[in-house]
């Protein structure tokens, strides 16, 4: 047996039609069309009947059976059984509008029919909505086929493939817009490509389509709106105001009750509406139904249209979903408590993330309203973009409105101000500002409502990740201990708040800050950990994840990763693509940079370079950072041979920028690209001796490597050999290579002796990455799995490529030749390799090693 149900229009008696002119169609087919609203049982049980005898070509120019008072509908159920049941060959019964059948009497008998066929029939119903029929048994032992509204639903390619067929010449973008609006309904799908095929703009027609086209709606009105009862019809029409509804709100807009049972009979009926979660407590309309029934209440109801509008909102602003109240009230046409609406709540809305919402909303209002309230608004959507000038313009607007403002209204406004402000003053570097706010933001909120209660959260909240924000982007070692636990309270109490937008941006600013104090394989971690918790909500896009996504591709081009980090720097960019402030987008260009730099393609990373130190001139308090860019740019510059830029550039700087460690290096490289390899070694001995200030290790493991390079030219090849050593050991920790590359130190490293090195392995790994072999990540994807290998055995397994014995790895690592012999075992079972070459050829596969290169 198989059943067809589906609403109105979705092909069910067209599936039968092609179904039953198939080319060697083996059974005789007994066609029953239930006629409309048939109330009589013994009329379907006689027409029945005689489908079955016609079919089976029994009792062949006999009378049909004639109606009899005495009506006996099992008798009339064995009759029928027992003609099919004489039939020669098989017989293929189909009831086709079965939901017209409205006899009460009718569905227990059907089921008694149904559910003892005789085992060459094959019984078909096609129904708008499922029968009361008792089929369980039927469906237990796999003897029932169900074809419902989604099996019948037009996917694209289909869409696709009913346009071509009516010779309708549309994009690939409009037929996939066109499905999207009909919800793939076959009725709806047929009759735009009616109006199609004449149309002069086929594209600009699919943009306009909706329920209110006069084929849909004279086909909707017939089939579904007039075939319901009037208080059905009634909730219809005024609940088509929202795009969702539940049934309180349907009874508060309807002024009855009763509304669930209603909405929960429909979709059962198949009447075009759908439950939105498994409780079935919310509902929707099909789109096309949607577009109907708000034409007909405005064709019926116009004037009662707005207070409508503004019960949804009473009832929505109750609930706490404040867009969909502003929706509704600006729908009422109250555009001014629409905008006091947006503004009270702007703060809020800001911390769930819906700034982009947000702006939605402000576009609805016309243009060149006098709406205060909305200057608050726009500042939010400037700063969310970066526009910080545009954003500082409309706060100082919104701040003079605030204080004119409603005392019950004020602190709230005043609230969103300063939230801003103090962001709009941590995006542009003013320590001081930022601290400033912070403070008011974090003070004591009056009372001791709900209300107030958690609006005191969410001020210390926001205070605690701009003000750990601000710490971090000084990037001194003084200020990170406070900037991470800053942000680390400032998520804690977002989690425990439920506000995750702002525990997204407090752990992204972690993993930028982390990595101070942190080794980088924590900065990595806390970074992937923020971009998993962003990923989860829908974030994982949007500029509030960008410092994460940042970070994390530095910290793998920092660690020779360079492919890696390219991959992680493109979704930054994409995570920034509606961004256009200064503080990322500078960290985007350096990091953009310093990639470029460490590949050796330094035209490009000059680019780079320039634009950030261009972006870094708009930020007021950013000495880290522009010393950070200006070192990069001298020494790129330096590199070009552009030493004369260098130097203009280099005396331009004043006092305390010079005095860093950071710019020692960069003349440094000056002097060794001028050739004066003695003036570079003068250069970098405030910064061996630890006597310029530097932002961290690299700085001081750069100036080794700038040192080694000078005492090479020199022809010192001892103190060079002892200057890369001194490199070596900062970098083993976090086995860095990006300041190897960006120093072109190769021929410094190729002339250590091997067996003098204590980091022989990161030495290869250095080697392998400036000489160019990074892996494809497509050359593992074939590779079968293997076990993880521990951390002794992966410092065990990088000492493999060396020339170094099993005693000499045991002496580098401090462990017995016995334990440097457990883990070798260990590690050709894990590998399921049987000796040390095999290990590493394996090992570099995984890229658990650098790929190796021929030397």
């Amino acid at each position: 047996m198989t059943i067809i149900s589906a609403p109105a229009g979705s092909g069910k008696t067209s599936l039968l039609r092609a179904w039953a002119s198939r080319p060697g169609q083996p059974h005789r087919l007994a066609l029953v069309q239930v006629q409309r609203d048939q109330q009589d049982a013994h009329q379907f049980w006689l027409a029945l009947l005689g489908a079955v005898r016609h079919a089976t070509g029994a009792n062949s120019g006999a009378e049909p059976p004639a109606a009899a008072p005495d009506f006996d509908a099992p008798a009339m159920a064995d009759r029928v059984l027992s003609e099919l049941a004489d039939a020669s060959g098989g017989v293929t019964l189909v009831i086709d509008d079965l939901h017209e059948l409205t006899s009460p009497d009718a569905p227990a008998q059907l089921t008694r029919l149904l559910t003892n066929l005789p085992p060459q029939t094959h019984a078909i119903l096609t129904t708008r909505h499922d029968v009361w029929l008792r089929l369980h048994r039927l469906r237990l032992a796999g003897e029932l086929a169900e074809i419902r509204a989604a099996d019948l639903r037009f996917s694209e390619r289909e869409t696709r493939e009913l346009l071509d067929a009516s010779g309708i010449a549309l994009s690939d973008s409009g037929a996939a817009l066109l499905r999207q609006r009909t919800e793939g309904w076959a009725a709806g799908l047929r009759l735009a490509a009616l109006s199609l095929a004449d149309h002069p703009d086929p594209e600009r027609f699919v943009a306009e389509f909706s329920g209110s086209d006069r084929t849909v709606a004279e086909y909707l009105i017939a089939e579904m709106l007039e075939r319901q009862p009037d208080d059905v019809q009634d909730l219809l029409l005024r609940t088509s105001v929202l795009d969702r509804v539940n049934g309180e709100l349907a009874d508060l807009l309807t002024g009855r009750a009763g509304s669930e049972q209603i909405l929960l009979s429909l979709e059962d009926a198949n009447a075009f509406v759908f439950s939105l979660d498994p409780g079935r407590t919310w509902f929707r309309y099909h789109h096309l139904f949607a577009d109907l029934l708000r034409l007909e209440l405005r064709r019926t109801l116009p004037e009662e249209v707005p207070e409508l509008h503004r019960r949804a909102a009473g009832w929505f602003t109750r609930q706490g979903q404040v867009v969909n109240a502003i929706w509704h009230t600006e729908a009422a046409d109250d555009r001014a408590d629409a905008a006091r609406l947006l503004a009270d709540y702007s703060f809020s809305m800001t911390l769930d993330g819906q700034a982009q919402t947000m702006q939605a909303l402000v576009r609805a209002f016309p243009a060149g309203g006098d709406y205060p309230e909305l200057a608050l608004v726009r500042a939010g959507g400037d700063l969310v973009q970066g526009y910080l000038d545009e954003a500082a313009a409309h706060l100082a607007v919104a701040e003079t409105y605030a204080k004119t403002a409603p005392p019950e209204r004020q602190r709230r406004l005043q609230v969103a101000v300063a939230s801003l402000k103090l962001s709009l003053a941590r995006r542009r570097g003013q320590l001081a500002g930022v601290i400033e706010q912070a403070r008011f933001l974090a003070s004591p909120v009056t009372g001791q409502s709900d209300e107030d209660i958690a609006l005191g959260s969410d001020l210390r909240a926001t205070a605690l990740m701009n003000l750990g924000t601000a710490e971090a982007w000084s990037l001194g070692r003084p200020a990170a201990p406070d900037a991470e636990r800053h942000l680390r309270e400032g998520a804690d109490l977002a989690r425990e708040i439920g506000r995750p937008y702002l525990e997204v941006g407090c752990l992204a600013q972690l993993g930028f800050a982390s990595l101070v104090l942190n080794s980088y394989a924590t900065t990595k971690r806390r970074c992937r950990e923020a971009i998993a918790l962003a990923e989860r909500h829908g974030w994982g896009a949007e500029p509030v994840i960008a410092p994460a996504l940042i970070m994390l591709a530095g910290t793998m081009i920092w660690t020779g990763e360079f492919d890696e980090g390219e991959r992680w720097l493109r979704r930054t960019e994409r995570a920034l693509q509606t961004y256009a402030g200064p503080d990322i987008t500078l960290l985007l260009h350096q990091t953009a940079g310093i990639l470029h730099a460490g590949r050796g393609r330094h035209h490009e990373a000059l680019e780079e370079f320039g634009a950030a130190e261009y972006l870094g001139s708009q930020l007021v308090d950013s000495r880290a950072l522009a010393t950070r860019t200006t070192r990069w740019l001298l020494a790129t510059q330096a590199r070009l041979g552009m030493t004369g830029e260098a130097r203009a550039l280099l005396t331009a700087l004043d006092d305390e920028q010079r005095r860093s460690g950071e710019i020692h290096n960069a003349l440094a490289v000056i002097c060794l690209a001028e050739g004066d390899p003695a003036a570079a070694l003068a250069a970098v001995a405030d910064v061996l001796d630890g006597t310029a200030p530097v932002v961290g290790d690299v700085t001081v493991m750069e100036a080794h490597l700038l040192a080694g390079l000078a005492h090479r030219e020199l022809g010192d090849q001892r103190a060079a050999s002892q200057a890369a050593e001194r490199a070596l050991d900062l970098a083993e920790s976090d086995r860095l290579i990006l300041p190897f590359a960006m120093t072109g130190s190769a021929r410094l490293l190729e002339a250590l002796p091997r067996h003098q090195t204590a980091h022989a392995a990161l030495l290869a790994d250095i080697l392998d990455v400036l000489h160019g072999s990074s892996p494809a990540a497509d050359e593992q994807s074939s590779l079968p799995p293997v076990q993880v290998l521990s951390p002794g055995e992966l410092r065990v397994l990088r000492y493999l490529p060396t020339n170094l014995s099993r005693l000499e790895i045991a002496g580098e690592l401090s462990v017995s030749l016995n334990t440097v012999g457990t883990h070798l075992r260990s590690i050709y079972a894990k590998l399921q390799v049987r000796d040390r070459p095999s290990a590493v050829r394996r090992a570099r596969e995984l890229r658990l090693l650098a790929a190796g290169r021929k030397r």
